[in-house]
């Protein structure tokens, strides 16, 4: 499985952002997927993931202000990201899991600065 992110950039506090993450395969196949992201000096944390099931799940700190959705017939998952703050920089990573096996993609980085 590849994911391929894209719409990360910089952007003003209180700006919007959505990434869009593209599968090689069709998303119906994979049990979940979501996002992640890792600051400069910090571990990768979860923000986001969505299951085949049609569950979400969202960290404290993004609930409300971030939405992770799935466009099967594009094989894509996206995190529209809302009233951004500045502790919102990071790389952010889309994530796959399918059959035990874990995928990653190479990330995109926001940046939410004035």
């Amino acid at each position: 499985v590849q994911l391929v992110e894209s719409g990360g950039g910089l952007v003003q506090p209180g700006g919007s952002l959505r990434l869009s993450c593209a599968a090689s395969v069709s998303i119906f196949s994979i049990d979940a997927m979501g996002w992640y992201r890792q600051a400069p000096g910090n571990q990768r944390e979860l923000v986001a993931l969505s299951t085949s099931g049609g569950s979400s799940d969202y960290a404290d700190s993004v609930k409300g202000r971030f939405t992770i959705t799935r466009d099967n017939a594009k094989n894509t998952l996206y995190l529209q990201m809302n009233s951004l703050k500045p502790e919102d920089t990071a790389v952010y990573y889309c994530y796959a899991r399918r059959l035990l096996n874990n995928y990653w993609g190479q990330g995109t980085q926001v940046t939410v600065s004035s």
